[in-house]
């Protein structure tokens, strides 16, 4: 889309995936809207009520640490007063509400259609897990029947072979 503020890779690479949920940290959600980390915050806490457990939540101390091992979100030295606060795709719908900005709002638009997405994605993986996972029972199930047959042929040819010969009957040519 022309109309984009920021490109939908920088976004998705700022979606992680923490106690269950996909979410997106305060830090790179103030990056995105253009404000300071602590005005988000201070605008979140004043409107707690907005806020519920399930749209958004603050890290542990233990799941910050892990987190900043694996992204690197500061530098060596380098130190935040507060735990980072996480904002479910509900969460950041309410964001644009609080923070009452033309690219707050804009910003979530682009932020809730790539949530959207993603979940598209992952309904359509999985839809299609479960189709590989039909044919791969069809295909078990084949080759189980595929198994009798060739036990019940076996079967056929030894008691065939136990079997004595019938004697022909009817018009037999000279020679035979």
């Amino acid at each position: 889309m022309e109309n984009q503020l920021i490109p939908d890779e920088i976004i998705m690479n700022q979606i992680y995936y923490i106690r269950g949920q996909k979410v997106m940290l305060d830090f790179d959600l103030a990056k995105l809207y253009e404000v300071e980390t602590k005005q988000l915050k201070r605008q979140v806490r004043r409107n707690l009520e907005r806020f519920p457990d399930d749209f958004m939540f603050e890290l542990s101390q233990g799941e910050y640490q892990i987190l900043r091992s694996q992204i690197g979100t500061l530098k060596q030295g380098e130190h935040t007063k507060y735990l980072p606060m996480v904002f479910t795709e509900q969460g950041v719908a309410m964001l644009s509400s609080v923070l009452n900005s033309s690219r707050a709002i804009k910003v979530n638009v682009q932020i809730i259609r790539i949530f959207t997405h993603i979940r598209q994605v992952i309904m359509d993986n999985t839809e299609l897990r479960l189709e590989i996972e039909k044919i791969k029972s069809k295909l078990e199930n084949q080759d189980k029947s595929m198994e009798i047959v060739f036990r019940y042929l076996d079967e056929l040819i030894d008691n065939k072979e136990i079997q004595n010969p019938r004697k022909t009957i009817g018009f037999k040519p000279d020679g035979f």
